[in-house]
């Protein structure tokens, strides 16, 4: 049959929901449409079809033979079209979710997280990704990413804000005057090499602003291409580094690297983003992730 010769499926799921209600108001209700609406959607049917599909009964309405017969039939169709559409959206829950991140938030913060993450969210099957820069040309490939980035967010973006990025001095305690320079003020870092990622040159002149220093007046030195690179050479002793607080979380507390002059807040937030709407699964790991970073 061609598909000119059926209904309008909007008038089918109004005839649908009139019949097992028993009311044009309740289905007007059901499917938060008019009274009115649901009427006409009735007489198009009963004209389309020649034959009347209701009786009026009282306040409600009942069927007539022919409408006892187009109410099985749609309750079976829209019965399977429900199950059909519960199977897909329990195979979905059941894939892989690929979530994208660089490679120095996978190393040094999601990963020593997994083990939790996988206990805390069991229904949620991970898949990680490397991504690195530009992100946005690259969102559409996974299911959601974890970023550090400033907005505007481009459009088309669902964006889950889950912490604003907070940024510090870190160096290990092998550093040559390491214990000199715990007791100084932040302005002594104007007299030392500072260490920088490429991809990120503008956060120590950012962190210098916050705190009231001539961004000029740093000696940035040694650039490494990666934020992992870049805090291994801090904890060798290398430097002085400029990372954010969650990714040197956990090597402050081990003793690892030193953070004497604490962090500050930037313009970048910590984000969940997605091309994606309707994922559940991303409000789950959104959740999540805040709670992490909350804990850091």
């Amino acid at each position: 049959m061609s598909e000119r010769n059926l209904p309008s499926l909007n008038a089918l799921r109004a005839f649908e929901a009139a019949a097992r209600l028993g009311s044009m108001s309740l289905a007007a209700q059901e499917l938060h449409v008019t009274h009115g609406a649901v009427s006409r959607q009735m007489r198009a049917l009963e004209e389309a079809l020649g034959r009347p599909l209701f009786t009026r009964q009282g306040r409600g309405v009942a069927l007539t033979a022919v409408g006892q017969q187009l109410r099985e039939q749609c309750g079976a169709a829209f019965g399977q079209l429900r199950e059909a559409w519960l199977q897909l959206k329990q195979q979905r829950s059941a894939a892989a979710f690929v979530l994208g991140c660089s490679g120095s938030v996978l190393a040094r913060w999601v990963i020593p997280r997994l083990e939790r993450l996988r206990h805390e969210l069991p229904a949620l099957t991970l898949h990680l990704a490397v991504q690195e820069e530009p992100v946005a040309a690259h969102l559409a490939e996974v299911d959601a990413a974890l970023l550090l980035a400033a907005p505007p967010w481009p459009a088309g973006w669902q964006v889950h804000e889950l912490a604003p990025e907070r940024i510090g001095p870190v160096l290990s305690p092998r550093y040559p005057g390491a214990e000199r320079l715990r007791e100084l003020p932040a302005s002594a870092l104007c007299e030392e090499p500072l260490l920088h990622t490429a991809s990120r040159p503008q956060a120590w002149p950012e962190w210098a602003r916050a705190m009231g220093l001539p961004a000029k007046s740093l000696q940035q030195t040694q650039a490494l291409p990666h934020l992992y690179f870049l805090l291994e050479a801090a904890a060798a002793g290398l430097g002085v580094a400029i990372a954010p607080q969650p990714l040197v979380a956990d090597d402050i507390a081990s003793g690892r690297l030193l953070a004497p002059w604490g962090f500050c807040e930037t313009t970048a937030r910590w984000v969940l983003a997605s091309t994606r709407s309707g994922d559940a699964r991303i409000e789950a790991l959104a959740t999540w992730l805040h709670a992490e970073l909350a804990a850091d």
